[in-house]
């Protein structure tokens, strides 16, 4: 087995976009194959390369009867509706704030071999292609809550056993939501 250490909130890796992965080779695979260990080792919906400390373009996703991965995904709204929910990050552990999402997506991206691949979400799905994808360009959830919820989120994460004081740099997504508009704060 080879589960790795998930990196915690604070980390800069965490805030750093990651870039494209060119080389479909055996260490893309064994990066495949340690994201999907440790997510299912640790209960996660889905888990983005830079939580290993990787930064590269890959992201494993097992939720709502679909699992795989992607890499250098893009994604775009299929549609206008939007849903709000529950939401955590692995990377945030114990912690969970209702976030706005897509409600319906589609993924496009490649396979550990360099196949193309698209995966088409909807609810619980979509909102794991939207979170992992974020942590891909260096932005977390918790960037996506409102200025009220993101107050008290990060007075819980300051108060938590496993916060080491690193407070991370808000950054905007580039990716539009809410009706075309980017999200970010700063």
């Amino acid at each position: 087995m080879t589960v790795q250490p998930i990196r915690l909130f604070g980390d800069p890796v965490l805030r750093t976009p990651a870039a494209e992965v060119v080389d479909f080779d055996k260490e893309l695979a064994i990066l495949v194959r340690d994201l999907w260990e440790t997510m299912e080792s640790q209960g996660g919906a889905g888990l983005a390369a830079p939580q290993l400390g990787v930064g590269l373009r890959v992201f494993t996703y097992h939720c709502d009867g679909a699992a795989g991965h992607l890499v250098n995904p893009t994604w775009t709204a299929l549609g206008e509706e939007y849903q709000d929910g529950e939401e955590g990050c692995l990377s945030i552990p114990g912690m969970y704030w209702d976030c706005r999402r897509h409600r319906d997506v589609v993924a496009r991206g490649w396979d550990m071999h360099g196949e193309p691949i698209e995966v088409r979400g909807s609810d619980m799905l979509a909102r794991c292609i939207q979170h992992e994808t974020d942590h891909l360009d260096g932005v977390l959830f918790v960037d996506r809550l409102d200025a009220e919820t993101r107050k008290a989120a990060m007075k819980a994460i300051r108060a938590a056993d496993w916060f080491d004081g690193t407070l991370p740099t808000i950054k905007e997504s580039p990716h539009p939501l809410f009706g075309g508009e980017t999200v970010g704060r700063s």
